[in-house]
């Protein structure tokens, strides 16, 4: 709302008019103001807060003065700092025209530029162009710019944390060894000096040796010893209780049997007994059942949950709070709930009968017979028959589709490195199991495939001449023939890196011609290129080893030192 001060003074029938207006838009009968957004103004605000002051006074009905400015938001914030690292995009795979000469960015210069200085810069080498960064205008306002802390990352404190704890865990080891140490030595040196002073008949000094000062020996390297168990600071007086002592033996490497007793690591709980040939009272670890289900614990979990349960009926039941309370009115509700159990039973069979019915045959002959078939060992332990249920995950487990027996991951294919399903050995995953049929058409294919490659016949080799060389393949020849074929098709001989044997008259002609073939100043290149198209398929299978031969022995060597030397003597 405008002030009277831009409007200027009201007269007393403007002023009236004016509350008249107020008042029915307070009412509800008048529509509300609306500030210069069109937006409602609460004609519930007090004047103080709806009236603007004159230097803020548009004198038209606003709260514009009551919220921050826009500008003020955004260039006023305290945090508002440069993203330091941050890029613009991807980095450009082609040196551009202006750009950092050492990184190839185009956001700063060479000699701003911020990366290791190169030998050869992206310019010349066009190679490993870094990506631009985003040049950011920060306009900080008035206590940004004055803010000391302005841009000041709080994790690189931690490393000040890090090395002052480190410092002060060396420190207590030092002062824990020192005090082990002083506890072992100095304690039995003064022990034996007492008893000499003692054994001379008190000679000398009358107080030394006495009882008094070893007992007040033995307090001083008491305090400073560790207690068992303990962790004890004498100069903090803090105490910190361990979870078990070094003597003690952690309760899972008792039983190392993987489907004993289960342990959590994360409440470090293990329930159940680790060994069961062993009674309770004798095991070392009996369970944390055993201590839960043994003496008064029972007792104290029923209080607990009757507790809980009159507390949630409304009763002012709470068993820290007034434990005498709880147990008082637990010990009146079994009573009760015992004399109401009797007396609806007893007037349950005097309205209905039955009472015969309730006299049962005793436990033993009840469950001397069962149709459950259970094996037990010598100790009473179960063998077989009744195995304790495995601990599943979170996620699936044995669940197969689309026909499958074996789960994806179960079969790996040495030939090809790729992993499959071992009910149907196929590869392809989620594909349509096909059991025996898969399999018999897979190592088919594969047998095909390994004749096609070792025939010496081209792709113009009819379909029929393959599927008969094929076929006999797999019935003349077993497992070990076909691993023997690829061996010795795909081993390193073929490719001159085996002990193999050269004929000299084909060694010869090669060597005759590889010089030919310098002379006439042919590339290496240009020969395998050429040799490769006249064979079959494009293959460099075709090179023999008296060819290649010949070229190693004709290749110069452009690391030997002596390659370019020319004797002038001669």
């Amino acid at each position: 709302m405008a002030s009277s001060s831009a409007i200027g003074k009201l007269s007393r029938e403007e002023f009236r008019r004016q509350k008249d207006l107020d008042a029915a838009r307070k009412a509800g009968t008048a529509p509300a103001a609306l500030d210069e957004e069109g937006r409602a103004i609460n004609p519930h605000i007090p004047q103080y807060i709806s009236q603007a002051p004159w230097y803020l006074d548009t004198g038209a009905p606003s709260l514009s003065h009551q919220r921050r400015p826009a500008e003020d938001r955004v260039s006023d914030k305290i945090d508002n700092w440069y993203d330091r690292g941050a890029k613009a995009g991807p980095a450009a795979k082609k040196y551009r025209k202006g750009a950092c000469e050492n990184c190839g960015a185009l956001t700063h210069k060479k000699q701003d530029c911020l990366e290791r200085p190169r030998k050869k810069g992206a310019k010349f080498t066009n190679k490993d162009i870094q990506a631009d960064e985003i040049i950011q205008d920060v306009a900080s306002g008035y206590d940004a710019k004055r803010d000391r802390w302005n841009g000041y990352d709080p994790s690189e404190h931690k490393k000040v944390y890090d090395e002052y704890a480190a410092l002060e865990a060396a420190r207590q080891k030092m002062r824990e060894d020192e005090i082990d140490n002083q506890t072992t030595t100095d304690l039995a040196a003064v022990r034996k000096v007492a008893k000499a002073g003692k054994a001379e008949g008190k000679e000398g000094d009358a107080d030394f040796g006495s009882s008094d000062e070893e007992e007040g020996d033995e307090e001083k390297y008491a305090d400073a010893a560790d207690a068992v168990g303990q962790k004890l600071d004498t100069k903090t007086r803090i105490t910190v209780r361990n979870l078990r002592i070094r003597e003690d033996t952690a309760k899972y490497l008792i039983n190392l049997d993987p489907s004993s007793a289960y342990y959590d690591p994360k409440t470090r709980s293990m329930r159940d007994a680790p060994l069961k040939d062993i009674p309770p009272e004798e095991a070392v670890f009996a369970g944390d059942n055993f201590f839960r289900h043994s003496g008064e614990a029972p007792e104290v979990q029923k209080l607990q949950l009757f507790a809980w349960q009159a507390a949630a009926r409304g009763n002012d039941v709470h068993l820290n709070a007034n434990p005498t309370q709880g147990q008082i009115l637990h010990h009146e509700f079994k009573q009760k709930k015992e004399k109401l159990k009797d007396t609806s039973k007893v007037s349950i069979l005097a309205k209905y009968g039955g009472e015969e019915y309730l006299e049962k045959a005793p436990k033993e002959l009840l469950q001397g017979q069962t149709e459950d078939y259970v094996e037990y060992s010598r100790t009473g332990h179960v063998i077989k028959g009744r195995e304790r249920a495995k601990a599943k995950s979170k996620y699936p487990e044995d669940v197969f589709i689309n026909n499958h027996t074996a789960v994806w991951g179960s079969w790996y294919d040495l030939s090809s490195g790729t992993w499959g399903y071992a009910c149907c050995q196929s590869t392809l995953h989620i594909s349509y199991c096909a059991g025996q049929a898969g399999i018999d058409a897979a190592r088919a294919s594969s047998a095909q495939h390994l004749l096609a490659s070792t025939s010496g016949s081209g792709p113009s080799s009819s379909a029929p001449a393959i599927e008969k060389s094929s076929k006999s393949l797999t019935e003349t020849h077993t497992e070990e023939d076909v691993r023997d074929r690829v061996e010795q098709n795909f081993s390193k001989k073929r490719i001159g890196e085996g002990d193999v044997k050269l004929d000299n008259d084909r060694l010869a002609k090669a060597i005759h011609e590889e010089k030919k073939r310098k002379m006439r100043g042919e590339e290496d290149g240009d020969r395998f290129t050429k040799k490769t198209k006249a064979g079959p398929e494009g293959s460099s299978h075709d090179v023999t080893e008296e060819e290649l031969e010949a070229y190693r022995m004709n290749r110069r060597q452009t690391e030997d030192p002596m390659a370019n030397y020319v004797d002038t003597n001669d």
